[in-house]
């Protein structure tokens, strides 16, 4: 039987959830919506979806709050589109900090935020060009880190586990990818965002410094995470696949 999508949108104004939902239904794919987080959690506990999306400006706990929730808890690999009046960068910059995947600003066209899902859902399930580690009880060891690809945090050489938020994991996942090799923005854009996402250069500026700052590199004298002047940065370390017992 052929897999439909569901989608949860978590969002408080009513002519909204009721707009989108009738117009995803009509694209084929499968709808729940909520108004809070409350709702969601609710939801979230006996439900399985394929996408949520969320909106950022809500009463009680917002989006950012239950971004952050998801991504620590048994949803964490659920793929997130924020929704939010704001078009602020900072604040576009924050939710995907926070682990969204996508972002949109109120408002959009219902024509666009499906592109938009397809796009995230197309990315979520694309298998990385080379070293195509999916698989639960295997890591990625690179320098004194180890990446856990199931869980999606680091490892410290002390068994300390750190916590990265969704747009970490992925930029770092396609530095271990393609190791000792120079990745320009547009490559860095497309191989974490998808061009589909209109983000702009700086969000990749931000979020190498983010994670060279959980790998503990230093920014003038980098270890993992090296920048070419002109070009754009290398993972400097090689990486090997190891397999837990």
């Amino acid at each position: 039987m052929e897999h439909i999508d569901h989608i949860l949108i978590v969002d408080d104004d009513r002519e909204i959830r009721e707009l989108v939902s009738a117009y995803l239904k009509k694209n084929g794919l499968r709808v729940t919506a909520v108004a809070d987080g409350r709702q969601m959690r609710t939801f979230l506990e006996a439900n399985a979806v394929d996408l949520i999306i969320l909106d950022l400006m809500m009463p009680g706990d917002d989006g950012l709050v239950l971004s952050r929730e998801l991504r620590v808890g048994r949803h964490k690999g659920t793929p997130i589109v924020m929704l939010t009046a704001r078009s602020d960068e900072m604040d576009r910059i924050i939710g995907l900090e926070m682990g969204a995947d996508d972002y949109i600003a109120k408002p959009f066209s219902a024509r666009e935020l499906l592109a938009r899902i397809k796009a995230v859902l197309r990315r979520a399930r694309m298998l990385p060009a080379n070293l195509q580690v999916s698989e639960a009880g295997q890591l990625l060891r690179f320098g004194q880190w180890r990446l856990d690809t199931t869980a999606r945090h680091l490892i410290d050489a002390g068994g300390t586990a750190i916590a990265l938020s969704g747009a970490e994991y992925r930029l770092l996942r396609v530095f271990v990818d393609h190791p000792q090799r120079v990745l320009n923005r547009d490559q860095l854009l497309n191989l974490t965002q998808g061009r589909e996402a209109e983000l702009f250069d700086r969000s990749i500026d931000l979020l190498v410094s983010r994670v060279r700052q959980r790998l503990g590199d230093d920014a003038r004298e980098p270890t993992y995470i090296k920048t070419v002047r002109s070009e754009g940065y290398v993972f400097s370390v090689p990486v090997e696949i190891v397999e837990l017992r």
